[in-house]
């Protein structure tokens, strides 16, 4: 399906892009994405109006357009036509032949063009309309009553049969489902189709309804590159540029989801880990409560129940299934790892289900009451909208990183080590912002009048906001490649001699106030950490390449 109309934008709860984590330079080696409020006004306001433009650039270039029902009804009509017009056959044989051709124009015009013939037969489509008799009476071959022939229908193909038996048979086919858009006579020696005008004028309003139901849903479910929203209740799809990139799309029902596995947006995990996960999660439900291995037999009330089986402690301390344990040892083990990694996966959802709320929250109540209260036009508080909407989008990102941990091979340690750096950075980031969002922000909701630090504020949430959105990227793009940069170009040393460089100054140093100097965030490399997020800077560089902050 071609087509150039314009891409629809998500509602505003969900704007956060998916092409967040997609640019970039670099990646960023710190200790923690802030390591004290200090020194936060620095950062300068400029940037934020270069952060929406870079946005809004991306929002407008991305791979996926959303189709609401009425797009896509005209979307549909538009193809029609078309196919009309150039094969100069009626609408309802266009319908047919591009039903058959899973609605490709492309295709129609392909497979017309090298063989039309072939293609009528295919597709049940005659050249003219046949007649097969004269007679004032003919016998019905369905039901076998002798009816008139004013009585009877036909397709092209010119075999008759009642009204009665025609109703018959096109609402027991329409209400068998989507097989009733290549209906064919009824007679069983003959493929002629049956096209939509005999639907009109033989079905029930209720069967016409659900038989245009299923042309709609067709034009979506046979296009390779469109698919439904899966959320409950939305009518929308997504038309997807196939091989362009992440497959994370944001529905204008705001859902957001993967559109190759439907699964919800999920990026930087692959579908596949995505998949296990579900399915390990839905597993392992049955054996969070027990490990004794046992005979399900031999459980009852006297050990504990057959799902809380106390068994196995007091076995162990009796000194009996010795020959066992190891193994019983093991499945503990992994269960406990499994849990690890589960807890703190549910635990991220919950949080940006909260976040969520509280973003819709800060749209619809606080945002103008803090508007009246700071006297300042809501235009100029986007900035905690902005800041939210990060929190939900790396919340989503952060449950994700545990499943991807979970599978991730324990032989691998230096992959291993580096990824739990840059997740326990992203983290670390993510938990300041959402402190300062959640936290902080009480105080000026709270206000009676306008507050003289309310711009300072305003600085420290923006450069959280971007300093995070930086740490998010780091992770996202070394997941994505497979934490590659471990393999031969030394991450692992760089990341520990910038986790060393700014260990070293928080203890040689104290505090991060004025006056402490600039060499105990130096290193023997030469290189210097930030004093705002501890990115590990070269010695050439006088602004950090990770927030901006002017060297010390």
């Amino acid at each position: 399906m071609e087509s150039d109309d314009d891409m629809h934008d998500a509602n505003d709860i969900e704007s956060v892009d998916e092409d967040f984590y997609s640019d970039g330079d670099g990646y960023g080696y710190g200790e923690s994405a802030m390591d004290s409020d200090a020194g936060l006004a620095d950062y300068d306001l400029g940037n934020e109006s270069d952060d929406s433009e870079e946005l809004a650039l991306r929002r407008s270039q991305r791979n996926y357009t959303v189709l609401k029902e009425e797009d896509i009804r005209q979307r549909q009509e538009d193809d029609i036509t078309r196919i009309s017009t150039v094969l100069s056959i009626s609408r309802e044989e266009a319908c047919l032949l591009l039903r058959r051709y899973n609605w490709s124009v492309n295709k129609v015009h392909e497979e017309w063009f090298s063989d039309e013939e072939r293609v009528r037969k295919l597709v049940g489509l005659l050249e003219k309309t046949i007649r097969l008799t004269n007679a004032k009476e003919v016998v019905c071959g369905i039901c076998f009553d002798n009816c008139p022939l004013d009585s009877t229908v036909s397709a092209a193909c010119g075999h008759p049969f009642c009204t009665t038996c025609w109703k018959a048979y096109i609402s027991t086919s329409i209400n068998d489902g989507p097989g009733c858009l290549m209906l064919r006579c009824p007679d069983p020696s003959c493929g002629a189709a049956v096209c939509q005008d005999m639907i009109d004028m033989l079905s029930s309003n209720e069967d016409r309804e659900k038989y245009y139901r299923y042309l709609l849903r067709s034009y979506i479910e046979d296009n390779r590159k469109t698919k439904w929203c899966p959320a409950p209740g939305c009518d929308s799809a997504i038309e997807y540029v196939l091989g362009s990139g992440s497959y994370d799309v944001i529905c204008s029902c705001t859902y957001s989801f993967c559109w190759n596995c439907t699964e919800e947006a999920h990026r930087p995990v692959d579908c596949e880990t995505v998949a296990k996960w579900i399915l390990k999660n839905s597993a392992e439900s049955e054996n969070m409560n027990w490990l004794c291995l046992g005979a399900w037999s031999d459980h009852g009330e006297r050990t504990g129940g057959f799902y809380a089986c106390n068994r196995y402690e007091s076995a162990k301390q009796e000194g009996v299934y010795d020959e066992s344990e190891r193994r019983r040892e093991m499945a503990k083990n992994s269960l406990e790892r499994y849990t690890h990694y589960y807890e703190r996966w549910a635990t991220n959802q919950s949080s940006r289900q909260k976040a969520m709320a509280d973003l819709l929250q800060m749209q619809n109540v606080h945002l103008e009451k803090l508007s009246e209260t700071q006297c300042q036009p809501e235009s100029q508080l986007k900035f905690i909208i902005e800041a939210w909407q990060q929190i939900v989008e790396c919340r989503r990102v952060l449950k994700w990183t545990y499943a991807y941990g979970f599978y991730l091979p324990e032989n691998e340690l230096a992959k291993r080590q580096f990824f739990e750096y840059l997740q326990g950075e992203a983290e670390a980031g993510l938990e300041r912002l959402h402190q300062c969002a959640e936290k902080e922000l009480q105080s000026y909701l709270n206000a009676e009048g306008p507050s003289n630090d309310f711009n300072d504020f305003r600085t420290k949430l923006a450069g959280l906001t971007s300093v995070t959105r930086n740490y998010f990227e780091n992770l996202v793009r070394a997941l994505e490649n497979g934490l590659s940069d471990v393999d031969s170009h030394g991450a692992c040393s760089k990341v520990m001699s910038s986790r060393n460089a700014a260990g070293s100054s928080k203890v040689k140093g104290g505090s991060r106030g004025k006056g402490s100097g600039s060499s105990k965030n130096s290193d023997d490399s030469g290189g210097w950490a930030c004093d705002q997020c501890t990115y590990f800077n070269p010695c050439s560089a006088s602004t950090c390449q990770m927030c901006h902050h002017r060297r010390p």
